[in-house]
């Protein structure tokens, strides 16, 4: 069961015209590369968006968030995660139509492509994720999990494409036990992608920390997040800058980001393999000095 309707095919009633062309290009799985590092990935976070809650606004122009990208880059990013629709996780998101989100990534999706680095695209819109895929990204970063919209498994598995798959909830329900709900999602996640075809090896779970969940639950989510990996998945964690910080020690987005690294070391500690962050160079330094002293050989 899905939780919105779709159209039969990616692209249909596309009034740009530009993603029903889009190639079918199946890269060599950059999970797989990434993962051979054997150390956590750092994935940073690049919102061209007007009103996402910790930089919206920030990274809109073209020349800006090419910048950041070079920067964060520079500063040990594997790969660059670019959103141009804001999935803020405590409401007030603005929903972005096919050809707003469009006109945000066009001026920047093909420069930031050819900086090198891997870069996933962030977005529930499979029309997106297709045409994005067709100009190189190489992963797909879906909040809703594959369970919004039927047809975004289907164009992850077309390409071959790595995919996060992420809990989500419309709302937060302190009554609920957040563990079992999460791996409920995932469960039913896992099987539409079975269904679609896409591979075991191109899979990465998310627990969604800050959707659809009150803090303590978001908390309780890093805590135990050794009770989602029996399902054999590299786990992506992305507490940065989140509102879980502001409840144990009141702060702005951008005075976060010392609860950012706490919260990404245990995550680590706890078995996540990907770490997805705004603030890179002082999110590798924690996880190299967290390593080091876990292993000091």
């Amino acid at each position: 069961m899905t939780m919105t309707g779709a159209p039969d095919w990616p692209g249909e009633g596309d009034p740009t015209g530009i993603l029903t062309s889009s190639p079918i290009i199946r890269w060599p799985n950059i999970l797989s590369l990434l993962l051979a590092k054997k150390r956590p990935i750092i994935m940073g976070v690049l919102n061209v968006t007007p009103d996402s809650f910790s930089d919206g606004g920030q990274f809109l122009d073209p020349r800006a968030a090419l910048d950041q990208a070079t920067r964060m880059i520079e500063e040990g990013a594997d790969l660059i995660d670019i959103g141009a629709e804001s999935t803020r996780p405590y409401g007030g998101a603005k929903p972005v139509t096919l050809e707003e989100e469009l006109e945000r990534l066009t001026p920047v999706l093909p420069d930031l492509i050819k900086l090198g680095a891997p870069v996933s695209i962030d977005t529930i819109k499979p029309e997106i994720a297709l045409w994005a895929l067709g100009l190189g990204v190489r992963l797909v970063n879906d909040v809703w999990g594959l369970q919004r919209d039927p047809n975004m498994a289907h164009v992850v598995s077309q390409h071959g494409a790595p995919v996060v798959i992420m809990h989500n909830r419309y709302k937060a329900d302190s009554s609920i036990n957040i563990v079992s709900d999460i791996n409920a999602f995932f469960a039913h996640s896992l099987d539409i992608a079975a269904k679609a075809g896409i591979s075991p090896e191109a899979i990465v779970l998310d627990p969604g920390i800050g959707f659809g969940k009150t803090p303590e639950q978001s908390m309780e989510a890093i805590a135990k997040l050794a009770k989602f990996t029996h399902y054999g998945f590299p786990i992506l964690v992305g507490a940065s800058r989140k509102r879980f910080i502001n409840s144990v020690s009141p702060s702005e987005p951008i005075d976060r980001i010392g609860g950012s690294i706490a919260a990404h070391v245990i995550a680590y500690l706890n078995g996540a393999t990907i770490i997805r962050t705004h603030d890179v160079a002082e999110t590798i330094q924690a996880l190299r000095v967290a390593t080091a002293l876990r292993d000091p050989r």
